[in-house]
């Protein structure tokens, strides 16, 4: 499997420094979707769909058989620099490709050309989904579902590069593999006023202080220890100066869990204990709680097809570690039976950045053994006979 997938590795590179060098953000990633049409219009028989709706991304399709399975990937970057010394290093100031999404999409290509390759030997159909836009809410992934293309997939999978695994290394599992991010801005509005006198102030900044307090003991005392959940603040704002008490103070942060009923729950509470705490005081809080993409919840079977696929191209299998981070893959195996994994692409110290940080990047040699798990994930799922 590999052997041929070697094959296409230099085209891989090729397309990801590419895509590295011209980074988009979500929902304007006009040029980068054009470069992708570009490429899947050299081939003919391919049944392109783009745009999706009302989104940006692309559907290629390959086959009329069954059984029908997809892959997907995003190809949006992010409002961070590129800080890198290397040869492709973003050309968009203010932008890069921060999260590996530009491998993802060199990864998929390189499978829609091996597919048409052999697509002579296809015992079934291939679907590619190129999502425009992942890192910020809405997503794509959810509309693209509601649009309906998808409805006779069988089947469909999906990967992240990841830098905090090493190269060679894939972690997969069923069940819960990534949380739900949701969010919340809190506003206490309170009367502010000169500091020497407290006394003819609602003072905001005690008030969320007391919210802080409060909404920390969420977790320990609110909800079951067995309950896979985070809650943390991350950015608390009111006042410039040192004497003088200001009219409001904001505070945000977020919240991640597995359970959309604990999520529920949070949100009741968040809502709940600010109008409680601040009405008490005199105050008022504006609280505004949107909850992200549902977590994603891998299929066991599917699950097992990308283990089996792992061990089968020699690459090491672990058991993955659930993340509290969040992808809106969560909406296609919703719908659709399907696995999400993690392909390791660390080897040394330029490929262990953390994902969004401005030095982020990828051992290509990463994008070989992505190529290699999909093509065999399509032999398993009977889909095609490689040579």
């Amino acid at each position: 499997m590999k052997t041929i997938a070697t094959d296409y590795l230099q085209q891989m590179i090729d397309v990801r420094r590419h895509l590295h060098m011209y980074p988009e953000k979500s929902f304007e990633a006009y040029e980068t979707q054009q470069y992708i049409l570009k490429q899947l219009e050299r081939y003919e028989d391919i049944e392109i769909i783009s745009p999706i709706g009302d989104t940006l991304s692309i559907l290629a399709t390959i086959g009329t058989k069954k059984p029908h399975i997809a892959f997907r990937a995003d190809f949006d970057a992010l409002p961070i620099p590129d800080e890198k010394d290397v040869l492709y290093r973003s050309k968009n100031d203010g932008f890069s490709h921060a999260c590996g999404h530009d491998a993802h999409t060199a990864t998929l290509l390189g499978l829609v050309d091996a597919v048409y390759a052999n697509r002579d030997k296809l015992n079934g159909t291939v679907s590619f989904i190129f999502q425009d836009s992942e890192e910020l809410l809405p997503g794509s992934a959810k509309r693209i579902v509601e649009s309906g293309v998808l409805k006779d997939v069988d089947k469909v999978y999906g990967q992240h590069y990841w830098s905090q695994i090493d190269l060679n290394t894939v972690e997969v599992c069923e069940g819960e593999l990534i949380s739900s991010p949701d969010s919340f801005n809190i506003t206490i509005v309170g009367s502010g006023g000169h500091a020497a006198y407290p006394h003819t102030t609602v003072d905001p900044i005690v008030i969320a202080s007391e919210v802080i307090i409060s909404l920390q003991s969420i977790i320990s005392r609110q909800l079951s220890p067995l309950d896979k959940a985070v809650f943390s603040f991350g950015a608390v704002e009111g006042g410039n100066a040192f004497n003088v008490i200001p009219g409001k103070v904001s505070i945000r942060g977020t919240t991640r869990s597995f359970d959309k009923e604990i999520s529920n729950k949070v949100k009741d509470i968040v809502e709940r204990e600010c109008k409680y705490i601040a009405e008490k005081r005199g105050a008022k809080a504006e609280v505004d709680y949107v909850q992200g993409f549902p977590a994603v919840i891998n299929h066991a079977n599917e699950a097992e097809v990308v283990r089996q696929a792992v061990e089968s191209v020699e690459l090491n299998y672990k058991e993955a570690t659930p993340l509290m981070i969040g992808e809106d893959f969560s909406y296609y195996i919703n719908e659709i039976p399907g696995a999400f994994f993690l392909t390791g692409s660390r080897s040394d110290e330029a490929t262990g950045y953390a994902h969004h940080s401005s030095t982020f990047d990828i051992d290509e040699r990463a994008m070989l053994n992505g190529l290699s798990l999909f093509m065999k994930i399509l032999e398993n799922e009977g889909v095609v006979e490689w040579n």
